[in-house]
């Protein structure tokens, strides 16, 4: 399917821009779409989904989970997956998280039976708490700032690299035997997150520490910051699936899928250090 055209949302994010480069580098026609690229696609804008998807053979989603406030994404899913079947979409590639219950009062995965039944191939990834979390996500400021402060008491996380997941992806956008599957993305290993923040502080040098915290001062703290109160009560309750160890079992999903292992964090770190993302 290397002349498929694939329509990726999120296009410019922690996963939608690598499947982009990774479907270039196959020979797929890519429109990386985004609320202010050539491509635009917003949630909220409705008008921006049907130009979007015209054209397109495949499409790989990116649902707004966490965004603040009420959001039925269930039943913007199906509007969506209903749309790009009209269009002509053969193919579809959802991204969600390997959460099962609901965290901040919402479900990570209400939008998978829409997927589901829109009459399109269908994929599901489920992947564990991603490495860039920590060089260009939410736990980035606290590594810089030497203490990271969460409610992820002692519990493990085979924490998976981005790069892995967009692979994964790509596979299922543009090869065979991927539909109707439901995959499960980890790392080789699970770890704390004083482990991992503590091979952070090995390869940087610093004095970087991992701070546990109760679950609702977490929430009061990040409320005292301006952030929504539900916003707040969701990422406490998503890092709440690490404390857990809710999905602490590491898959053998990237071997099956890529025939090769996924990549260690320690090599993340490495590469990470490297690039000077954390110096201060």
């Amino acid at each position: 399917m290397t002349d498929t055209t694939v329509l990726v949302l999120g296009g410019t994010g922690k996963t939608g821009r690598r499947v982009a480069n990774r479907l270039k580098e196959r020979g797929a026609t890519v429109r990386a779409a985004s609320r202010s690229g050539d491509v635009r696609f917003d949630w909220d804008d409705p008008s921006t989904w049907e130009p979007a998807l015209t054209g397109a053979d495949a499409a790989y989603l990116v649902d707004a989970q966490d965004k603040p406030g009420a959001w039925d994404a269930e039943a913007a899913l199906r509007e969506l997956s209903t749309l790009a079947v009209a269009r002509g979409v053969r193919r579809l590639v959802l991204l969600q998280a390997r959460v099962t219950e609901l965290v901040g009062g919402k479900s990570l995965i209400a939008g998978e039976r829409a997927v589901q039944e829109s009459g399109a191939e269908w994929t599901v990834l489920r992947p564990n708490w991603f490495f860039q979390n920590f060089d260009e996500g939410v736990l980035l400021d606290g590594v810089r700032a030497g203490e990271l402060p969460l409610p992820a008491g002692s519990g493990r996380e085979p924490f998976v690299d981005t790069e892995d997941v967009a692979a994964v992806a790509v596979e299922a956008l543009l090869e065979k035997g991927h539909a109707g599957q439901t995959y499960e993305l980890s790392g080789a290993r699970a770890l704390t997150l004083d482990e991992a923040v503590k091979e952070i502080a090995q390869a940087t040098g610093r004095d970087i520490r991992y701070i546990p915290v109760e679950h609702q001062a977490y929430v009061d703290e990040l409320v005292s910051y301006d952030v929504p109160a539900d916003y707040a009560l969701f990422v406490a309750d998503l890092v709440a699936q690490i404390r857990d160890n809710k999905n602490a079992t590491p898959t053998d999903t990237v071997r099956r899928v890529l025939g090769r292992e996924p990549r260690d964090f320690s090599d993340f770190v490495k590469d990470a250090a490297a690039r000077g993302v954390w110096n201060t």
